[in-house]
Parts: C-alpha cells; structure tokens; sequence
C-alpha cells in the first residue's frame, strides 16, 4: 500500500489545521471566564450553519480533510455557543 501526500494537500491540512485550533483561544477564555458575553450570538450561529454546510460539502465531495476539520471546528464552535446561549437565558447578576 503506497500513500502519496501531494503539496495541494499539505496545503489544505495546513489551512484545515490553522482554522480548526483557531476556536481554542476563544473557548479556553469562555471556559476560564464563564462567559461569553462579549460574543456575537448572531454571528456564531452564521459560522455554525456555514460549518456544518462546509461539512456537508465535504461528505459530498467525499474529501475527508474538508469533513475532518469542520468537523471539529463544529465542535469547538458548539462549545462557544453553549456558553454564549446560557449566558443569553441566565439571568441579569442583580436579579440573581
């Protein structure tokens, strides 16, 4: 069995990798905080749909590197969006 990586795939891993770990940052911070206040819910749930379709169009075009990254960029989102949406239905502090 020979496996052969050509450059456009290295490329592609490369970029796949840069997007996926870019998620990190923002969900350690809500993570540590407890929050997300400061985040767009709007623009989260854009990027969610927009990921899942890139997931969709991986599947379809059978590209397993296109399905792999926005699969667990998906993830990493889904984790952001849980602390933005209880931040969104939590009570105001002083109503607390």
């Amino acid at each position: 069995m020979t496996f052969s990586v050509n450059f456009t795939t290295v490329v592609g891993l490369l970029a796949a990798f840069c997007t996926t770990v870019s998620y990190i940052p923002q969900l350690k911070k809500c993570w540590d905080t407890g929050s997300a206040d400061d985040l767009s819910l709007k623009m989260f749930s854009i990027l969610a749909a927009g990921i899942a379709l890139w997931i969709v169009y991986g599947i379809m075009q059978g590209d397993a590197v296109i399905v792999l990254a926005n699969s667990v960029s998906f993830l990493f989102l889904m984790g952001i969006l849980y602390f933005k949406l209880r931040d969104s239905f939590r009570p105001p502090a002083s109503a607390r």
